[in-house]
Parts: C-alpha cells; structure tokens; sequence
C-alpha cells in the first residue's frame, strides 16, 4: 500500500509565553506503517518543532497521559494510528484542563482535587493491625472494584461531558465513578447520606443530563453508565428519605 502524506494541524499556544497567541499551525509528514499519532507527534518534535509541547510517559494506554481532541474527539495519542484516520487530522487539546502549553493540559491537579473532594479512601471506624489478616471479600466485589479502578486519569470523559465543558466546579464521570469504587466496597463504612453530600447535587450526580459521552469516549471502557445510573437512583433514594428535593426535581416544578 502507498504511504500517504499526511497535514496535521495542531493548536499552539503558550499562556507562559509574554508573546504567544493562539494559533494552528500545520505540519506534514509522510506515514509510515502502524504509526500511531504519538509516533507522528514525536516526529514533528524531533524533526520540525523541538518547541511542540505534548505530554507523554507510558505510550501503552496506561498512564493516560497523551489524551487530546483527535479531529475533535478525545483520545489517547498513543492508541490512536494515523491510518484510522483521513489524511487531514486537527489536534487541540482537552478542553476543561488548565491549558499548560499547545496540546499539554494539566490533568493532574484536577484528579488530586477530585480525590480529596470524594475523601478517596476507605472510611472504618476500626483501627489499623498491621498484623492482622487481610480482610477478605468475595470474587464478585473484587471484580466490580477492580473495573473502576482501571480509571488512569486520562480526563477524556470529563472533555466530552457536556456539563463539564458548562461547568468547571463539575465533578464528572470520573469523579462519580470513584465515588461508587468506595460505595461498593464492604470494608467502607461511610453512609450513603454522606455520599450525598458528595454527589447529591447538581456539580454530581444531578448535574449529569444523560448524554454518556463519558462512556462513549473512554479508552478504558470502564463501565460508567452503570455506575452512574446506580449512583442516580442511590442519591434520589437518599434524597427522598431526607424529604429534600433533588436539584431535578426543583428544576421540574419551577418549570411545571
């Protein structure tokens, strides 16, 4: 097969630079068997820009760290060839991220933010016994906290959320879905009213309209709608009980 010549078009733009402006600026370069958009970025670096800005660590779909807009759909670099896609490919980068520099955002101090925002971490009421067993739990609820922990914070899904790009205070597909790894986990003992504080309003659960882009587009293929279908109807029980409307059903009745 006859290699193409391929014309990326890539965002560029430094906020730390005094004289930067945003701008596109195409690059072209022949393709070579299997390339992948990270081969391709890597080229361009080294061959015509040693200034591109991209991130990069594990170029295997692990460490999530290459996601960018992809002719307009997030996804990792890395996993994605150039012979997928047609011979013009524009490249911006995730949209909700601090921008750090051309396709480089800044995904890490959201996910830290959103750990300490969920309290990611197991709530016992028991003290620690280094010497103790570990406490065992069956197959099923390892398998369904092993799925969501597959997560690696690649930010794809909040780039295609479309509250996400409404709201920056949003807590996202990721966020929930953290959230639920902890709820379906026996050894955590928070309740599910303190979830609620967490998820049960509209930055959460409530602020999702339903549009499972998150699911769609992530390259994990975590099972998000399920989760986020199971956190929904969690915080609408919670919230019924409480006897205190959900932001969706305050929206309802201003609108009835």
């Amino acid at each position: 097969m006859a290699s193409r010549n391929l014309t990326l078009s890539i965002f560029r733009f430094s906020p730390h630079r005094g004289q930067s402006e945003p701008r596109m600026q195409r690059f072209e370069m022949e393709e070579t068997p299997r390339l992948t958009l990270f081969g391709a970025l890597t080229h361009i670096r080294e061959e015509q820009d040693p200034g591109l800005q991209f991130d990069f660590v594990c170029r295997s779909a692990t460490c999530g760290s290459c996601a960018m807009l992809i002719n307009g759909r997030p996804r990792l670099a890395c996993r994605t060839r150039t012979a997928e896609l047609p011979e013009e490919i524009t490249l911006l980068p995730l949209p909700f991220f601090r921008l750090v520099g051309d396709l480089s955002v800044d995904t890490g101090s959201w996910f830290r933010e959103m750990a300490e925002r969920v309290k990611s971490w197991i709530h016992t009421k028991s003290n620690f016994d280094p010497k103790a067993e570990e406490e065992r739990m069956s197959n099923s609820d390892a398998r369904d906290i092993y799925e969501l922990d597959r997560c690696i914070e690649c930010g794809c899904c909040l780039a295609a959320c479309e509250t996400g790009t409404a709201r920056s205070d949003f807590i996202g597909a990721a966020g929930m879905a953290r959230l639920a790894r902890f709820l379906v986990d026996p050894r955590d003992q928070r309740s599910d009213a303190s979830a609620f504080e967490v998820v049960g309003t509209d930055t959460g659960i409530f602020g999702c309209v339903g549009l499972l882009a998150c699911d769609d587009y992530c390259p994990k293929e975590l099972p998000l709608a399920t989760q986020l279908a199971y956190l929904r109807r969690k915080m609408a029980s919670v919230s019924l009980q409480r006897e205190d409307p959900s932001p969706l059903q305050l929206h309802e009745t201003e609108r009835d």
